[in-house]
């Protein structure tokens, strides 16, 4: 594993430069200002109060594509272009659109309207974070790093930017890095099921297990809805040794999400683990249902073929 050993502890940007690809985006989008109290039209009021998913509820949302459906709607865009035209010196009716379009899976004309907030209002960090998320989600990371470490210089105490920026470091065996961007997050903001759970897999990821475990259950204790941090606690169970545990919570997350053939695969693990092989069989059967091209359902498959009288018969 690659990881670095100079720990930032300041969230001044300092630290590597180049990042490799990531996944897909793991953090809201901020839809309006909170830097200045501008004017602005009732439309972009209403606009942005169906984008509070996406900017204030954090702990909900991990992704461009999360939100409601709505709100990267063409009647939603269009009603936002009436208010941008409305309103085409203020930087926040931009960003709001720029947040839509990002929903909406238009990276470039996202892009094009976080770039006219930001000449707006250079100071706009909310507006860097955004671009930031586009940005990651066309690989270009060293843009996106770029304007997350602008979002922080601008603003030190905006947590949702230490998040977004530790998964970068996270994702690319930075560990130090991104545990400092998460313990960051948390003393600025110790109610972010995000961070915790985000900090959890770094742990996870340097065998710190009952660590990883502790973070994980803050964040489900925090967004007890989220099947998440149940998955990965699970894993954290299955690499101690308690199946049980590890059991109980791949159950939980096949309850919340009955499509998981990740969940459906390590609760197979778990059950394999038990010498529960008929239902681990059958749940090696249901992953591979659901997603035919998942060589760790199948493989499940194989093993427990043989102990299986569902198999057999």
């Amino acid at each position: 594993m690659v990881r670095s050993t100079d720990r930032r502890k300041t969230g001044d940007g300092r630290g590597p430069q180049q990042i490799g690809q990531v996944a897909t985006v793991q953090a809201p989008l901020a839809a309006s200002s909170e830097q200045s109290n501008r004017t602005t039209g009732p439309a972009l009021i209403v606009a942005a109060l169906a984008l509070m998913t996406l900017a204030g509820c954090q702990t909900a949302q991990t992704s461009l594509t999360s939100a409601s459906a709505t709100v990267g709607s063409q009647a939603n865009l269009s009603s936002l272009s009436a208010v941008v035209e409305q309103n085409p010196s203020d930087p926040s009716a931009y960003n709001v659109r720029g947040s839509a379009y990002g929903k909406a899976g238009r990276y470039k004309d996202a892009i094009a309207d976080f770039d006219a907030a930001i000449k707006l209002d250079p100071n706009f960090y909310q507006a860097y974070y955004n671009r930031a998320l586009v940005q990651r989600s066309l690989n270009r990371d060293d843009l996106a790093f770029a304007d997350l470490n602008r979002a922080i210089q601008i603003n030190p105490q905006y947590a949702a930017a230490y998040v977004a920026r530790g998964n970068m470091y996270r994702l690319n065996n930075q560990l130090d890095y991104a545990l400092a961007d998460f313990n960051h997050a948390i003393a600025i903001d110790a109610n972010d099921p995000r961070a915790y759970h985000d900090r959890g897999l770094v742990h996870q990821a340097e065998g710190q297990q009952q660590a990883a475990i502790d973070d994980f259950s803050k964040a489900i204790s925090l967004s007890p809805r989220n099947s998440e941090p149940f998955n990965a606690r699970g894993l954290s169970y299955l690499a101690i040794g308690d199946y049980k545990a590890a059991l109980d919570d791949f159950n939980e997350v096949v309850k919340r999400d009955k499509n998981s053939y990740e969940g459906w695969t390590n609760q197979g693990l778990a059950l394999e683990k038990l010498g529960m092989i008929d239902k681990a069989y059958a749940a090696f059967a249901h992953a591979a249902a659901l997603n035919p091209n998942y060589a760790p359902a199948r493989d499940g498959m194989r093993r427990t073929a043989a102990g299986s009288t569902a198999a057999q018969g």
